[in-house]
């Protein structure tokens, strides 16, 4: 069964996207596994048919070797690697024709580990996707936005798996802004005006060649607008994921 991955930097709305997208894909008739990949998660939005929690404790971690909550988070994201027979055999047994899975809040204990390639690769032989997110209220800034170009495109080196670009949280902001984010996403001149038009001096060059060497690089960042508060886009991003894992066919057989 084809996976998808949801990545992306702390507070991008991750879990809140996968709750809503995967509650989505239920409505639509799609049979999906949704997989929390995130062993120090408190609380989520949704309730995960895997949970990494079952078999990786943070807290057990601090108390058994004296760590720090930070401590304790690396160490896990390291070990969830040791547990790869254990999520396959629960990700097999769910029998779902999609899973999601929610990496962790802080996307360097996943993307910038060894284990997050490891796990990504061994988790399942099927076709996978990433679904990077870009947080519409950070983007608004074009330094930022263009921050978050880079941080996708590292994210991508660590992989080399399919990338989808999703501007989360598109509620949040006006509706001008979205789009007007979306374009820079889509016609490089758009945002090379905003970057001049708006920024200056170091940040303006820097976000220039930053973003002119993405160019060279030949990588794409098509943003589809979302929000997991109205669903906005979610039937974009089932199509896309269609069109990536099944070939354009429906995830149910």
């Amino acid at each position: 069964m084809p996976l998808a991955f949801i990545i992306g930097t702390a507070g991008s709305g991750k879990s809140l996207f996968t709750a809503a997208f995967s509650e989505w894909l239920r409505m639509s008739k799609q049979d999906v596994a949704v997989v929390n990949l995130d062993p120090g998660a408190l609380k989520l939005p949704y309730q995960p048919d895997i949970d990494v929690r079952n078999y990786v404790d943070v807290g057990d971690l601090m108390e058994k070797y004296n760590l720090g909550p930070n401590g304790a988070l690396i160490m896990a994201a390291d070990l969830i690697a040791d547990e790869i027979e254990n999520l396959t055999r629960d990700i097999d047994e769910a029998h779902a024709d999609i899973v999601l899975v929610d990496t962790p809040g802080q996307m360097e204990l996943f993307a910038f580990r060894a284990s997050g390639p490891y796990i990504v690769n061994e988790l399942t032989k099927e076709q996978k996707a990433l679904i990077y997110l870009f947080d519409a209220v950070f983007s608004i800034n074009p330094l930022n936005y263009v921050s978050n170009m880079f941080l996708s495109a590292a994210v991508y080196n660590r992989f080399f798996q399919p990338q989808l670009h999703v501007l989360s949280k598109v509620d949040l902001i006006p509706k001008k802004d979205a789009q007007a984010i979306a374009s820079w996403s889509a016609n490089p001149r758009e945002l090379e005006n905003a970057i001049e038009q708006r920024l200056e001096g170091t940040k303006r060059l820097f976000s220039r060649n930053m973003m002119q060497a993405i160019n060279k690089l030949g990588l794409k960042f098509l943003l589809m607008p979302v929000s997991s508060k109205t669903n906005e886009g979610m039937i974009n991003i089932n199509t896309t994921l269609e069109r990536i894992l099944s070939e354009g066919e429906k995830y149910t057989t």
